[in-house]
């Protein structure tokens, strides 16, 4: 069981900030990438008028704490390498999101622990075939993905019953809408990774909050 803070840092300053807010209190921190294309809002990097290729971090960082990579983006194919090459330990694709899923599952197996993202809508029976080839599922728990403080949707609870039926052993993540209220309905219902943003980000005490969420975790 993890807990697993989430930001969309809006340039490379704001990146740095909001790790630091989470050293020593959490293993792993979710970074949410987004593009303006596969969803409206945009974040770094790809926002950075700066960048051209690549994505450039401090190697301290790397030390420091872990990162898993949401890719709210379109073909994401094309900036996985530069992920894993700054120490990526987990990467994350929308299966909306491309055409070449299996392409882009097999070039990172072996590299990171690779999942797939499920919006609330989309149903499993398109993708049931990659369930197997995949380290574990994030659901979104939101309708509206890429932004940070939308409504949780209860839809999820049942999606994420659905899933242990498919495959009952999977590593499940829920991302979106995520707070001290409805974790431990999602705990029940089996998710074992709860990614949290707002609830934790703009909460009074963030190492008092954390410490909530790993109390209802079990951690």
């Amino acid at each position: 069981m993890e807990i697993i803070p989430a930001i969309i840092p809006q340039s490379f300053e704001d990146l740095k900030a909001k790790l630091f807010l989470f050293k020593g209190l959490v293993p792993a921190v979710q970074i949410d990438v987004t593009d303006g294309i596969f969803v409206p809002s945009k974040s770094w990097p790809f926002n950075d008028d700066a960048w051209s290729c690549g994505v450039h971090m401090e190697p301290s960082f790397m030390d420091e704490i872990n990162f898993e990579f949401d890719l709210m983006v379109s073909n994401p194919e094309g900036c996985l390498q530069d992920l894993i090459d700054i120490g990526a330990k987990r990467i994350i694709v929308h299966v909306e999101s491309s055409k070449k899923l299996e392409e882009i599952i097999e070039s990172l197996k072996n590299k990171v622990e690779v999942g797939i993202a499920f919006n609330i809508e989309t149903p499993f029976e398109l993708y049931d075939h990659l369930l197997e080839k995949v380290d574990f599922v994030q659901l979104m728990g939101i309708e509206k993905i890429g932004f940070q403080g939308q409504e949780f949707s209860e839809k999820v609870i049942d999606k994420i019953k659905e899933l242990k039926k498919r495959k009952s052993e999977i590593i499940i993540s829920v991302d979106g809408g995520v707070d001290l209220k409805n974790a431990p309905a999602l705990i029940e219902a089996g998710a074992t990774r709860l990614v949290s943003g707002s609830a934790i980000l703009k909460s009074d005490n963030i190492k008092k909050t954390i410490e909530q969420f790993k109390e209802l975790l079990g951690s």
